[in-house]
């Protein structure tokens, strides 16, 4: 097993990377993105000194000759979209290190407003369409002007913005939060993808069904009913 951490200068370029090594057919376990500001939280939260770009996590399995291999071609491919600082380590301390800036991340949000609660949002999308819908919630983001870090589990098109929910402003968090949930959920589901990658519908989404499924909803429906 080995990791490597990879930083670029533009988020268009991190899952461009991602698109890009899945196409060439780059055998990775794990493909983690954390945006900039996702970053930034990290490096306060924990101590660190990551540049505070967005980057990538990755992990490689197989041989020692294999992982070598895999690294090596992946940083070729970070490389072509803006990628540097390209950290690789085999040794199982350092991994772990690495890692522990990814399990981080949560804390670390949370720790940009202290006592907040995450509403974390749980779309996928095609890779082909990743990039599209991460850069147009970060425009969201920006535009309602408030902090939300995203992390997604890029390899597969799944990706959270985490928005942050105060209790001193609860309501217009929640209002203003929401809205960068639905609009999220319905840009997914435009670009055939889905309302949750991997945390469930729950009583939030089930409004979205209609719109994911259309007609086949009610056939499943009338399946469980049968049952």
């Amino acid at each position: 097993t080995s990791a490597a951490v990879v930083s670029f200068d533009t988020l268009q370029g991190a899952v461009d990377a991602v698109i890009s090594s899945i196409q060439w057919g780059i055998p990775m376990a794990r493909i983690e993105l954390l945006d900039d500001v996702q970053m930034a939280a990290i490096n306060d939260y924990a101590g660190l000194d990551y540049p505070k770009k967005s980057t990538l996590f990755l992990e490689f399995h197989g041989t020692d000759a294999g992982v070598k291999e895999q690294a090596e071609r992946m940083a070729e491919v970070c490389g072509e979209y803006g990628g540097s600082d390209f950290s690789w380590t085999a040794d199982a301390e350092e991994r772990d290190k690495l890692w522990a800036a990814r399990h981080d991340a949560a804390y670390s949000c949370i720790a940009l407003r202290p006592g907040c609660s995450v509403m974390a949002t749980d779309v996928c999308v095609p890779i082909s369409r990743l990039a599209d819908c991460i850069l147009a919630t970060k425009q969201d983001i920006e535009d309602a002007g408030i902090v939300a870090p995203i992390v997604g589990h890029v390899g597969d098109g799944n990706f959270h913005a985490q928005l942050l929910i105060h209790p001193d402003t609860r309501e217009e968090d929640l209002r203003v939060c929401g809205e960068i949930n639905r609009r999220l959920i319905e840009r997914a589901i435009s670009m055939d993808g889905t309302c949750t990658g991997e945390h469930g519908i729950g009583q939030g989404k089930r409004k979205y069904m209609d719109k994911e499924h259309g007609n086949a909803i009610y056939f499943m429906k009338a399946i469980k009913n049968a049952i």
